[in-house]
């Protein structure tokens, strides 16, 4: 059977790539506690795939008393600082973005993370894996309304020159999932934290581990469990 290609692999950062949420929970409590503050493992959960404004509104609600511009720059020079030791890859995560530059797939990297990390990583990762790892980069300082608002998925599709619907986007959190089907996009889901059953019309892979280019284009194609 022939299976059709996708014009385009649009990859979540945080969570699906590299398992960097840990940093940005250490972050987070980090900050609060400095104000007296408690970030609780439902806190937490609900922060995980969120857009950093909704982010910093919560810190700002378990009283940190700084703006939101103080507290996102504050969240994400601490992430920077921690990923330089190395990239945290999820396993898999780089063998299968190999595999699609081997096919010649564009890949765009969709994240909530502000340029600052997104850039970091995407440099970070190109040099470690010996190629342009992303043609695209959407963070979220790139757009006016983040996940799981379809925003993101749309405007990384638009920049590649085409639609989300001819789009695989791969996802690991409830907001990320959200935000790639609303925008077309057929969405596999590789959970970390968040438990993804339930959302109509996702894939749901345990692990990016084993996974190459053919199981992106069966799931493309049929919506099926590659």
């Amino acid at each position: 059977m022939s299976y059709q290609t996708p014009d385009a692999v649009l990859l979540d950062m945080d969570g699906t790539l590299i398992n960097s949420e840990m940093y940005w929970v250490k972050a987070e409590t980090e900050l609060a506690a400095r104000f007296g503050g408690i970030v609780t493992p439902e806190i937490s959960l609900q922060l995980v795939g969120s857009s950093l404004d909704r982010t910093a509104s919560i810190l700002m609600d378990l009283g940190v008393r700084m703006s939101e511009a103080e507290i996102i720059s504050e969240l994400s020079h601490s992430v920077k600082r921690q990923v330089a030791v190395s990239l945290p890859w999820r396993p898999g995560a780089a063998e299968l973005l190999t595999e699609l530059h081997t096919a010649g797939i564009p890949r765009a990297l969709v994240t909530m993370s502000y340029s600052l990390n997104a850039q970091d990583f995407a440099r970070k990762a190109s040099a470690e894996l010996g190629f342009r790892v992303f043609d695209v980069i959407v963070a979220g300082d790139d757009v006016t309304r983040g996940k799981p608002d379809p925003e993101p998925y749309r405007v990384a599709a638009a920049r590649l020159g085409t639609d989300a619907g001819r789009c695989i986007a791969i996802e690991d959190s409830h907001p990320g999932v959200r935000s790639a089907l609303d925008a077309g996009a057929r969405t596999i889901g590789v959970p970390l934290f968040h438990d993804l059953k339930g959302f109509a019309g996702l894939t749901v892979w345990d692990t990016l581990s084993g996974k190459r280019t053919d199981d992106v284009r069966t799931v493309f194609s049929t919506g099926g469990v590659a």
